[in-house]
Order: structure tokens, then sequence, then C-alpha cells
């Protein structure tokens, strides 16, 4: 499926204004609250919200994470905005622009030392064009309440219309999304503006070249797809398929710089950065020891 079959569906070219942040845990701790409350009556049952605001703010991500697809109204979307957009102001977002390219960073002998970042840290606090989220095949977001996949991070960061778009391009598609392809949502309450959902291949057994192919196929799908959506200038990529999908981070290292750095020989000016975003140390030193060869 390509992005005009869905770009209207999901209004990806309207732009979104930032809700004001709030000012005070009280104000929050109402919204919290009051969210926590509605999404309970929602489900048809009785809780008590936490006292503690740490585990009313747990159970609030983990009632939304469960939460099916559909729109909530308007005045609760609004309270949650504010929330989530309070949460990413004061967890401090990260310009892309004050990311150095590796050229200043390392003594790299590669190509494009230029374009190509590394950045260690969470990629919800980006203020890229777009990042890249490691879904899976139902493209929905993680299920698992307050799991710490990357596809949750950003779910969660990002509010439930994220999950309520990529339910849309879903119904559209009529099949689950296939490894080594991309759908691009808005970003919502994210700082980055657009998300590319890609699908990375599952490692149970032996690393074949099977899944060599389709990891890079994923890195290219996603290059592609922000080149035709246009108004993208800097990505942020995640170690795709690293986590919970098996892949040996030291094995997908390469096969990410390497398919990046023969896709920007073919496109050149196309994106003023690229960043590899990695969250763990050993993450951050496989890419260290392919920037300093």
């Amino acid at each position: 499926m390509k992005l005009k079959d869905y770009i209207e569906e999901i209004a990806m070219r309207e732009v979104l204004e930032r809700p004001e942040t709030y000012v005070n845990n009280e104000k929050s701790d109402i919204a919290i609250r009051r969210v926590i409350e509605f999404l309970t009556e929602e489900e048809g049952r009785t809780r008590l919200v936490p006292p503690d605001r740490i585990d009313a703010r747990r159970l609030l991500r983990a009632l939304l994470n469960v939460r099916p697809p559909g729109r909530l109204p308007a005045d609760i979307l609004r309270e949650l905005d504010r929330l989530l957009w309070t949460e990413r102001v004061e967890a401090g977002i990260v310009l892309s622009n004050d990311i150095a390219p590796i050229s200043e960073s390392f003594v790299y002998p590669g190509r494009h030392g230029d374009v190509l970042c590394l950045w260690q840290g969470d990629i919800t606090r980006l203020e890229a064009d777009a990042i890249v989220n490691a879904a899976n095949k139902a493209l929905l977001g993680c299920f698992s309440p307050l799991h710490a996949c990357i596809d949750n991070c950003i779910h969660s960061a990002a509010g439930p219309q994220l999950r309520e778009d990529c339910a849309t391009i879903m119904a559209i598609q009529k099949q689950p999304e296939p490894a080594g392809r991309a759908k691009i949502t808005r970003g919502y309450n994210l700082p980055a503006h657009f998300v590319l959902h890609t699908v990375g291949p599952i490692v149970q057994s032996d690393l074949t070249d099977q899944h060599r192919e389709a990891l890079a196929a994923c890195y290219v799908a996603c290059l592609d797809l922000a080149a035709e959506a246009g108004g993208v200038n800097t990505i942020a990529f995640c170690s795709i398929s690293t986590g919970v999908y098996g892949f040996p981070a030291d094995e997908a290292s390469p096969i990410a710089v390497n398919t990046v750095s023969r896709w920007l020989d073919k496109n050149r000016d196309v994106f003023g950065k690229i960043i590899f975003d990695v969250y763990s140390q050993d993450d951050h030193e496989h890419y260290r020891r392919l920037f300093t060869r």
C-alpha cells in the first residue's frame, strides 16, 4: 500500500498545535485522575485511583496501553494532550540540530560523515522531523501494559491518536504489515513531527541472510517513504529488531550504517541529518566501533 492510499484518511498534512503545558503538579494530577476515571467508566468497571502520583500515572499508561483504537471525547483528549506534552517538555526536548555529525564526533573514514549522527538517549525526547518506530505486524502499538519495548514507549508518549491513525491505515490495507515495509503518521505529542513505523525481522534461532535482507529493507523503506512524504530533513532511527525481536545488535549496526550509506550514495542532499539513536551503552559501543575504524 502506498502513501497516497491513506494520507488523506489520517489527515497527515494537518499541522498540530502544541497544547499549553500544566504549570504545576496539582493541575496535572487532576488531569491524570480525570482521564483514569473516564477510561475506567469506559471499561464498565470500578477502580480506585491510587493516591500516589507515580502509581496513578503508571495506571493511566497501562489503561491506554490496553485500550483499543477509538476516539476519545474532545475534553478528555485535550487534558491528555496537555499532560503528555507537559511530560515531554519536563523530560527535556533534544534538538536534532544540536547533535553533531560523526565527522565532528569521530575520526570517521567512511562516507556521509556530515549527515550521519550517533546519539544515545530516549528517542521520544528528540525533536526531529521523523523518528522510526520498531512496530509489530499489527502496527497498532504494544498492548502489554507498561512494557518497555520502544513500540510501547513511542505510543505512550505520542498518545492514543497514534494508535487510531495506525488502525485507519491497517483497515485500508486489510492485512498485517509485512517485514521490511514502512508507514508514516503524525507524531502527535512527541517532539518529532512524524513517526515512521516499520516491522523488522524476528530472529528466533540462527541469523540468516533472509533476516539481514529484511532488516536492510526496513531502513530503505523508511528512507524512501520519508523522502516521498516531503517535509522531512532529519530522521532518527531506533535499533530496529534488536530488542525483543532478537536480532544481534553487533550484526544489526553495520547493516544499518551500510544500508543508509548506500541509500545516500544514490540520493544525495535529500536529508540533512540521519541519526542512529541508541539507548544502551552496549549499542552505543557497536556504532562507535563502526565510526572509528
